[in-house]
């Protein structure tokens, strides 16, 4: 069996909003991304591109739930990400409630 790795990737776009995806090629996708392939993608209109953050799994449904994950946040806490503020990302993540829980972020590649 090939070992392939998933890659979760978040872009700014030039209206200053951000775009995750995951893809098993980064380097086409990027690609794709930046030529504007798909005209019907919410990046096509949006472009310039700038990568700002990828992480890397190796089972694709784990980078399938931190993509779904990460669209819910925040932009600061996107943003606290992609900077590699843990510290801050993790004031960002606290729970203000009773059911406070801990969360496994992948270190910044």
């Amino acid at each position: 069996m090939i070992k392939k790795d998933y890659t979760v990737y978040m872009l700014k776009c030039s209206d200053d909003s951000y775009y995750i995806g995951v893809t098993s090629d980064l380097q086409k996708r990027l690609s794709q991304h930046r030529i504007g392939y798909y005209q019907k993608a919410y990046t096509y209109k949006r472009r310039p591109l700038e990568l700002v953050y990828t992480g890397v799994f190796q089972y694709i449904q784990d980078a399938k739930d931190f993509e779904a994950r990460i669209k819910r946040w925040s932009r600061k806490k996107k943003e606290a990400l992609f900077m590699g503020d843990r510290n801050r990302l993790c004031v960002l993540a606290k729970c203000k409630n009773d059911t406070h829980y801990k969360i496994d972020i992948p270190r910044k590649n």
